[in-house]
């Protein structure tokens, strides 16, 4: 299992009578994938509600410490009472909640756990847990996991990396940022009000989450984005309000002007002999040079991005396939080469040069358990997309500090550019298996100060053959 460096526990718990037969939930979540780590739940017998809420604490915080001991723990909870007693701001007066609080509290570091209080509706998983484990108790029986632990959970990745059904999806940093504008500006109850629910989202405060970077946004009016984008999210209507309120304006789906984007042009290397068999080629493999037709397309699209001359510099990933499309395209644009080691290809393990068939063949169980969940790695020490998304969401961050405001060219491989393309527009780790990108193709992904992206998809290569 991949090192996790943040986890989510979301936790419930209920009484049917309060007090009455009780069970409590609890769910761990990957941030960077939405995925479901753990999955906890008890009957408890007669109890009320929140010490039944309090159980389904420390069974997460526990579940949490089994996965992850030294993890950043955001706890998200729709009980205002745990949530505020264990965050410091009430008083815990109840007997029955001191010895509950004093366990939760030992389990992990207090540094190491945030509490954020949510609506209920964004709860469900560890409330159906909670009602599941109650119901398993009036029958007399165990409550048993699913099954559904190490399967992508669609609904909590929807809670994770976008706003509730209100508005359209958001960003965590630009929702956090909105407010704290907001609020500083003195804007008022109303400004509060309307960028609260981008708060709900925000699942590290003052940190971007992986799993919802750069939620698409339209270019901001004024801005020099892309035009007639694909694949354009629209802009967060909880952000928008805030920073609105913000500025003292009004004007609903539209920013101030932002400046220019940090713009990356997404390009995948050019053919090697493996491409057209459609054979794993990642970073733990032969390390195949460019084929003739993959030179022929390095060299066409060096020329056309030479007539748009708009890139600025040129990173690539450390594989020679990459090294050779973007040394033709450097050659062009008269640039230098920058070797990025956070732009290589998943490694896949003992499935590198062998087809999907032949994979199918040899592994099966851990093929479907690749397609099944973003945490499962390939065969013999390969890297899984979930340790794939940690990486590419830190390297997406450091060059877009470092090229703030440019349009920078980054040479890389399939799987790169669908993370992050997928991050910016907000889509589940199962989209990554819905993209198709040719060699040689050409995306493009710009990226606004208030956090925001949007996306341009330019995959037809036809010209390059």
């Amino acid at each position: 299992m991949q090192r996790l460096a943040r986890v989510v526990v979301e936790a419930d718990g209920g009484s049917r009578g309060n007090p009455g037969p009780a069970g409590y939930g609890a769910v761990v979540l990957d941030p960077a994938t939405g995925e479901t780590l753990a999955e906890r739940a008890e009957s408890i017998g007669v109890a009320t509600n929140n010490v039944a809420e309090y159980r389904g604490l420390i069974a997460g915080l526990r579940a949490a410490r089994e996965l992850a001991a030294d993890a950043r723990v955001l706890v998200r909870m729709d009980s205002k009472l745990v949530v505020e007693q264990m965050s410091g701001r009430w008083k815990i007066k109840h007997p029955d909640m001191k010895p509950l609080a004093a366990e939760a509290a030992k389990i992990l570091p207090r540094a190491q756990v945030t509490y954020e209080w949510i609506p209920r509706e964004q709860n469900k998983h560890a409330d159906r847990l909670a009602n599941e484990a109650m119901d398993a108790g009036k029958r007399g029986e165990r409550w048993e996991p699913s099954g559904s632990t190490a399967v992508f959970d669609r609904g909590a990745a929807r809670a994770l990396v976008t706003p509730p059904p209100s508005g359209p999806v958001g960003d965590a940093t630009a929702g956090a940022a909105a407010v704290r504008a907001a609020l500083a500006s003195g804007a008022g109850t109303r400004a509060r009000a309307a960028a609260e629910p981008a708060r709900a989202d925000t699942l590290f405060a003052d940190e971007e989450v992986d799993a919802g970077g750069y939620a698409g946004t339209a270019p901001a009016s004024g801005t020099s984005g892309t035009s007639g984008t694909s694949g354009t999210s629209g802009t967060s209507g909880t952000a928008a309000a805030a920073t609105a309120a913000a500025a003292g304006t009004a004007a609903p789906g539209w920013g101030p002007d932002m400046g220019a984007p940090a713009t990356f042009v997404l390009l995948r290397h050019g053919e090697t002999a493996l491409t057209p068999q459609k054979r794993f080629s990642g970073s733990g493999g032969s390390d195949p040079e460019l084929s003739p037709a993959g030179r022929r397309q390095a060299a066409a699209v060096a020329g056309s991005l030479a007539a748009r001359g708009t890139v600025q510099a040129v990173v690539s990933s450390p594989l020679r396939r990459c090294r050779e499309t973007a040394q033709a395209v450097a050659d062009r644009l008269g640039l230098t080469v920058t070797v990025e080691e956070g732009l290589r290809e998943v490694d896949f393990g003992a499935w590198e040069g062998l087809t999907f068939a032949e994979v199918r063949e040899r592994f099966p169980d851990d093929l479907q358990a690749w397609l099944d969940s973003p945490r499962a790695a390939p065969t013999g020490g390969g890297e899984s997309f979930a340790a794939a998304t940690r990486r590419i969401s830190a390297t997406r961050d450091r060059l877009l500090a470092a090229h703030a405001g440019r349009t920078t060219l980054l040479v890389t491989h399939v799987t790169p550019v669908k993370i992050l393309v997928r991050l910016a527009l907000g889509a589940p780790p199962e989209s990554l298996f819905r993209m198709e990108l040719s060699a040689a193709s050409v995306s493009e992904v710009a990226y606004y100060a208030d956090g925001n992206a949007s996306v341009r998809l330019l995959n037809d290569t036809s010209h390059l053959r």
